[in-house]
């Protein structure tokens, strides 16, 4: 898959190991908007998709990730690869090493059907619920949150995929 950017978060040594996890994001377009899942709770809007469970194939992790999130049934013969994000940064999680987010867009179409999210706790707490929204209105609100390094790169692939259209 092509490499659409990287975002270096510079809060590192670069001597450190990495660590990484791979997730998956969905990019659907219907009638001319975008399904998003929009956080009620922090107003802002991210692709559907997380990351894949060790060993899970990309495909199954997008398929799983549309249906928990949005409700919406993926059709897996219209995944299409779009790009790859990725987010260097210190960890979270380990002492001294970086965390290498690997984040794999995919194009698809989804099936009329909305099935209920099933959300974990942060996401159910968040707000997540499906919106389709335009190109410019996602960016507009992301825009409005210039230092959270997940929607820096949301509002990145956002902007590309305006330049598309």
């Amino acid at each position: 898959m092509d490499i659409l950017f990287t975002i270096d978060m510079n809060d590192f040594d670069k001597s450190w190991p990495h660590s990484k996890r791979p997730s998956v994001r969905a990019v659907i377009f219907k009638g001319g908007k975008l399904a998003m899942v929009y956080s009620v709770r922090d107003d802002y809007y991210k692709f559907p998709g997380g990351g894949a469970d060790d060993g899970e194939e990309h495909q199954a992790t997008l398929i799983r990730e549309v249906r928990e999130e949005v409700g919406l049934s993926v059709i897996p013969s219209t995944i299409k690869e779009y790009g790859e994000a990725v987010i260097l940064r210190k960890s979270d999680i380990f002492e001294q090493t970086v965390f290498e987010q690997e984040n794999f867009y995919y194009f698809c179409d989804t099936d009329d059907s909305i099935s209920a999210q099933q959300l974990d706790e942060y996401e159910a707490e968040s707000g997540f619920t499906l919106r389709y929204v335009s190109l410019d209105e996602a960016i507009r609100v992301n825009s409005q949150h210039p230092d959270v390094d997940f929607l820096i790169r949301e509002t990145r692939v956002l902007k590309m995929l305006a330049e598309r259209v």
